[in-house]
């Protein structure tokens, strides 16, 4: 399997996939694993995870430089990532005790009564390019710390990164039968859905998760889906700071090149600052560095997959067919590797698949509108239920307008961000289930009824 570098499209290196043989093998060593790991006491798997957080940050530089050069991730940006990853496990760890320990939940009376959060056993954590460390972190470090062995499978796009994770893993404590990884494209995806396996964890498009879901359906076993959206925004008429919402919009649209399930993929302008708004987000964008993503300064690097060029060109084309206007970009940069210009497209409707299909690259539509009314339902009119944020002066105004979205996540005044003391969910295409939070630690879990009569 060739490991291509986006940036450049030259070889990094070639690895071998994961067979049927090896996989099963894997299985089997996780599955003897995995019980004593359970039987290990939650403070040591605790401690074995903080090492691993702290391996990271030791080993940052290296960490960054490998997942740059392998998804075309801006240098600083993959920086970012790792150390997001770190401040996230800082929450896991700290409060697995809390939400992993038993719980008493009758203490008197003849008849005493506990739960118990029991690990569900060997998961498959099918994982994305996109945030390999971040969204990583959300499965297979909860599921560890519940007492799980996890088969990690990285995207053939992310293999590098996955393999330095398990590195650490190891190198912090974190047994070789608890933890394997399978490296493959959809091939050995395929394998790992044949598998004798407890639980299944996915991240990526709708596409990919609709399928896993119905192979892995007659099996009875949990499945948690976390996918894409067309996550839109709404800009109220009663902001004053138009150049600063501007620039932190913009920043949630493009950074990371846009491919983050939870980038901005729509906006939605309020026609009394529609045209200062759109003037200050332009400008914005204008500024941002393009190029090696390597190189430090720069914000827009090289998409990672090679087609998504052609598929964005495709959505601009589409849009000016139907009467939209680029303002900025609007095409594939003539250099070597995946690169799109930054383009920001106006006078869109939802006939276009600008505004309806995820486009996950440094473009976005933006509409006006008249009133909240017309803003909450276009915002509503997807497919998708992943995110939506409101940007106004007003809290009030902005909770009621939150409270009418159907989304998993919303936000006042900030967009494209993730909380670990959250849960991290979706609705519609975007999926099910929740990673994070106490709801994200105790998924890996299959509780236990004690009924205690003495």
């Amino acid at each position: 399997m060739n490991i291509i570098n986006p940036a450049t499209e030259s070889l990094i290196t070639t690895l071998s996939p994961d067979t049927a043989s090896s996989i099963a093998e894997k299985v089997q060593q996780l599955k003897k694993g995995q019980i004593i790991w359970a039987q290990t006491p939650l403070s040591d798997r605790v401690d074995a995870l903080e090492r691993f957080a702290a391996f990271l940050q030791q080993h940052l530089e290296a960490c960054a430089e490998i997942l740059s050069m392998e998804v075309g991730k801006p240098l600083q940006q993959a920086r970012n990532e790792v150390n997001g990853a770190c401040a996230r496990m800082d929450w896991l760890t700290a409060n697995a005790s809390k939400y992993l320990s038993e719980e008493w939940m009758v203490t008197e009376g003849g008849t005493k009564e506990k739960i118990v959060y029991e690990p569900l056993g060997v998961v498959c954590n099918i994982s994305a390019w996109n945030y390999p460390y971040l969204v990583g972190t959300n499965v297979f470090v909860s599921a560890l710390l519940a007492g799980n062995a996890v088969l990690y499978k990285p995207s053939e796009l992310a293999s590098l990164s996955g393999m330095q994770i398990q590195k650490y893993l190891y190198e912090a404590g974190i047994p070789e039968d608890v933890f394997q990884i399978a490296i493959g494209d959809r091939q050995a995806g395929e394998l790992l859905l044949d598998a004798d396996l407890d639980g299944y964890f996915f991240t990526g498009s709708y596409k990919t998760g609709k399928y896993i879901y119905e192979r892995v359906a007659a099996k009875m076993k949990p499945c948690g889906l976390e996918l894409g959206g067309k996550d839109p925004l709404y800009v109220t008429d009663d902001i004053t700071d138009i150049a600063a919402v501007a620039a932190g919009t913009a920043d949630g649209a493009f950074y990371n090149n846009g491919q983050s399930c939870c980038s901005v993929e729509r906006i939605y302008v309020h026609e009394a600052v529609y045209d200062a708004y759109v003037e200050a987000f332009v400008k914005e964008v204008k500024s941002y560095q393009v190029g090696d993503p390597e190189a430090e300064g720069t914000y827009i690097g090289a998409l990672t997959r090679r087609d998504q060029p052609a598929f964005l060109a495709a959505q601009v084309a589409d849009a000016l067919a139907k009467g939209a206007t680029v303002l900025c970009g609007g095409k594939q940069i003539d250099r070597k590797g995946y690169y799109f210009e930054p383009t920001v497209i106006t006078h869109v409707t939802h006939g276009m698949d600008l505004m309806r299909e995820e486009s996950f690259g440094p473009i976005i539509g933006i509409m006006k509108v008249s009133s909240d009314a017309e803003a909450i339902r276009l915002m509503n009119d997807t497919q998708y239920g992943l995110t939506a944020a409101v940007y106004c002066n007003d809290e009030e105004r902005a909770l009621t307008i939150q409270s009418s979205l159907n989304a998993g996540t919303v936000y006042w005044n900030c967009c494209d961000r993730v909380s670990a003391s959250l849960p991290w969910s979706g609705r519609k295409n975007s999926g099910f289930g929740s990673t994070l939070s106490h709801a994200g630690l105790r998924v890996f879990t299959q509780p236990k009824a004690y009924h205690l009569r003495g």
